[in-house]
């Protein structure tokens, strides 16, 4: 039995004849003719080799095997609009679910407002999230692990689609009773003999920043190098060096109380380029756009609050 000559026209046939118990009313509701109705339920017939409707002058039912057809044909039709639904969705940036991949110095302090907003413009959306490594990010999207991520640039990867969303300003931290604690702005040659707290060269915020540290006399302490940014504003606490932080985890992390400040560096922007990136041979790109206007829009939010407090 060739299973690809049942059409749904075929399938919606038989429904309309088992609701409606007629073939003229069923063709009326169909909006055809009950000549095409007609043809239609007999080639199907002809096609499973079974009787499926019950036809006299009084009307038409159902067979037993033509009830459980018509089961069928209603999970196949729903199945169909469902599928339908998702090709619409996702064609307007509402797909259904999305697995993101975000660095760990990132996903805490950002997506939580992001991710309220992309509920509140996106109801029906499923975001999958999952912290990674930023040496990993990138391998791990090229595998498949993740549909999208974000991470900072530049990444140079030929198969992956890119877009820059954010600069995120680096702000000097120090104990809040180090000697340059009462000023507002730190002047760059401010810098110079100061000992910096870095995290580790596996991390990507270390090679920008080491350039800038030798460029103003500061050194990067040789007893330590940091794995989480916790513990660097934890050390700086302690007064055994000062150290750079990102501006949103500043905001996250840093309060009126705590036993470090933030201050800004004058003369020099220090900024990480934060992008989204997914794979070219991916589709969707709808959805990506609109993950990328959200973080755009909440990282302008955020980074206009932090900034405004120092």
């Amino acid at each position: 039995m060739p299973a690809d000559s049942i059409t749904l026209r075929q399938l919606r046939g038989l429904l309309a004849v088992a609701e409606a118990r007629n073939f003229r009313k069923a063709a009326d509701n169909l909006g055809i003719t009950q000549p095409s109705l007609s043809a239609q339920i007999q080639t199907l017939e002809t096609t499973l080799g079974v009787s499926l409707v019950e036809r006299s002058r009084s009307g038409a039912l159902l067979t037993p095997l033509g009830r459980d057809v018509a089961v069928r044909a209603r999970r196949i039709l729903d199945e169909t609009t469902a599928l339908a639904d998702l090709a619409t969705s996702t064609h307007d940036g509402l797909t259904t679910s999305l697995r993101l991949g975000v660095m760990p110095t990132v996903g805490a302090y950002l997506l939580p407002t992001a991710v309220g907003k992309l509920h509140r413009a996106y109801p029906d959306l499923r975001l999958y999230i999952r912290e990674s490594a930023p040496r990993r990010l990138v391998q791990e999207l090229a595998e498949g692990v993740h549909d999208v991520i974000i991470t900072h640039l530049p990444i140079p990867d030929a198969e992956l689609e890119v877009r820059e969303v954010y600069r995120e300003p680096f702000l000097l931290t120090l104990a809040k009773d180090h000697a340059l604690s009462s000023k507002k702005e730190i002047r760059t040659d401010d810098l110079d003999g100061l000992e910096i707290l870095s995290l580790d060269p596996s991390y990507h915020l270390h090679d920008p920043l080491m350039g800038v540290f030798e460029t103003f006399g500061a050194r990067v302490s040789p007893r330590y190098e940091g794995t989480s940014l916790d513990a660097l504003r934890l050390m700086t606490g302690m007064n055994m060096g000062v150290t750079f932080l990102p501006a949103l985890y500043v905001r996250s992390e840093i309060h009126a109380g705590s036993e470090v400040v933030a201050r800004k560096l004058t003369g020099r922007t220090l900024t990480r380029t934060m992008g989204l990136a997914w794979r070219k041979s991916a589709r969707g790109n709808s959805a990506f756009d609109a993950l990328r206007r959200v973080v755009e829009d909440s990282f302008e939010e955020l980074g206009a609050e932090v900034m405004s407090g120092l």
